[in-house]
């Protein structure tokens, strides 16, 4: 090699040479290798303004401890990894309202509405059912012993009139009676004395009624088969009665129903019904009777679904045209006729969970806030707010369950954070023992490499311990198998309370 190359060679040696020790003590000081934004992270402290993101830092935690807090930035004494920044907007998101930006609002279509106060009818409404007036029910028995010669309607719910013949029936006994009458009204006069009476008398004893005497009495003759007709307009409920029967005094033939007037049967909550009265007046409306129809309520039956929680309110409800129908389904409107200025917010936006009703209420600044209310009545789609609101808030009406299960979300991992924040005051009253081996010793304490410790649910590792007490460190050396106890502080930092040598042998980590 020519003294020119060899001078080069050894030039560029000297070059690299002094490029590596420059790196070297670059990253030894901390001074970034590559150009860009200084790493001013390990300078920061809680209560700074980090500088890559503009935040301002409250303190560092290990994402897998979260409970557990420092001041400083550094590497966790739990596990293998630096500590994390929690920043302020963090902080108070976990506690307060939901931030949503106002372009990702509008396209969840998420719109508020103003608590207002304002006039709302006293009105209560509630499913219910027609039903049978059971007072217009008629049961047609037999009076005597007959057998069945015809049969006038053959099926439940066919309509009959007033007057109609139901049955005919042939009875001996009804015959005999009308040959006694016959017999004496065949007599002279000057014989018959008390006697016409007597044997009408015997006719309606038979069981006949004073019509069917009368026609006999009328017409001179007898009546074989008799029968018996329909004492109202209404419908058939229950036929036990055929042709060729034989019928018993006491049997029941016919059941009979007047629907001109009928039972609307209304399910109203528990909680509402003291709000009724009977002869309160109630407004039904029915899919097959669009007119509205009055009514009064009859009474409040002594009736709770278990399943519902509803209490039977039974109205009285003419029905003159027969439009409502026994099992049609209906819609009853309680009105009392009394308004007054209450607050009250579209029904829509409220949450009902069963136990609670909840709103989400825009907060400005502080975003959407879930907040419980207590409610009254409803009526137009509009609802009462006894408490926990004021006029002037907005509510969100549209898009609140989305709102609501963000916050529901940032709420359940607040509480998987609560329990270590919560224990930590325990923790800090709490003796943690464990064992292990000395890595170094320092001034301030040891660094340890410790096997399990559960009762601080710790896993193998290598951290530091601190310690007040300087005499607690004689005699200790690097290498030396200990066994120690700790207590943990409020910020996660554990603190020697006493270390006890354990020989070559024992105490492996």
């Amino acid at each position: 090699m020519s003294p020119r190359l060899k001078i080069a060679a050894a030039c560029l040696v000297m070059i690299g040479a002094a490029g590596y020790a420059g790196y070297r003590f670059g990253v030894s000081q901390g001074i970034p290798a590559m150009p860009g934004k200084p790493d001013t992270s390990a300078m920061a402290k809680g209560g700074d303004i980090d500088p890559q993101t503009g935040k301002k830092i409250l303190y560092w935690h290990d994402p897998m401890v979260p409970g557990q807090r420092f001041d400083k930035p550094g590497k966790s004494p739990f596990m293998d990894m630096q500590l994390v920044p929690v920043y302020a907007e963090a902080d108070d998101a976990g506690s307060g309202g939901v931030t949503i930006d106002s372009r990702v609002s509008q396209n969840l279509g998420i719109r508020t509405a103003e608590v207002r106060s304002a006039h709302i009818a006293s009105v209560l409404e509630a499913p219910g059912n027609v039903a049978i007036d059971e007072r217009s029910i008629h049961v047609i028995q037999a009076r005597t012993t007959a057998f069945v010669q015809h049969v006038g309607v053959r099926a439940t719910l066919d309509p009959v009139r007033q007057g109609q013949t139901l049955v005919s029936l042939y009875s001996p006994d009804w015959v005999a009676a009308q040959e006694e009458y016959l017999a004496v009204a065949r007599l002279p006069s000057t014989i018959q004395g008390d006697l016409v009476g007597a044997a009408k008398a015997r006719m309606l004893q038979a069981g006949m009624t004073p019509g069917q005497a009368d026609a006999v009495a009328r017409s001179g003759k007898l009546q074989t088969g008799q029968g018996i007709a329909s004492p109202l307009d209404g419908v058939v409920t229950e036929i036990a009665v055929r042709e060729g029967m034989t019928v018993t005094p006491g049997m029941t033939l016919f059941r009979l129903a007047d629907l001109g007037q009928v039972w609307v049967i209304a399910e109203v909550p528990e909680a509402q019904a003291r709000a009724i009265a009977p002869g309160q007046a109630a407004t039904v409306s029915a899919t097959a009777a669009p007119e509205l129809v009055t009514g009064k309520v009859d009474a409040i039956l002594p009736d709770v679904n278990p399943a519902t929680r509803t209490i039977k309110v039974r109205i009285v409800l003419p029905n003159k045209q027969r439009r409502l129908v026994p099992g049609m389904f209906a819609n009853v409107r309680f009105d009392s006729g009394e308004r007054q200025d209450v607050l009250q917010v579209p029904s829509e936006a409220v949450i009902r969970t069963g136990q609670r009703n909840i709103v989400i209420v825009d907060a400005g600044p502080q975003g959407y806030v879930s907040t419980e209310i207590r409610t009254g009545h409803e009526a137009e789609g509009m609802t009462e707010v006894l408490s926990g609101l004021r006029a002037g808030q907005k509510i969100v009406v549209s898009g609140q369950f989305l709102i609501d299960s963000e916050a529901s979300l940032r709420g359940t991992s607040q509480r998987l954070a609560s329990p270590a924040a919560a224990s930590a005051p325990a923790a800090a009253a709490q003796a943690h023992e464990g064992t292990g081996r000395i890595e170094s010793v320092n001034a301030g304490g040891l660094t340890i490499s410790h096997g399990p410790i559960p009762s601080a649910q710790w896993g193998r590792m290598t951290m530091d311990f601190a310690t007040h007490d300087a005499a607690l460190l004689k005699g200790l050396k690097p290498g030396d198998r200990i066994r120690f106890q700790f207590r943990l502080d409020q910020d996660g930092a554990a603190t020697l309370s006493s270390v006890q040598p354990t020989g070559a042998g024992g105490g492996k980590p």
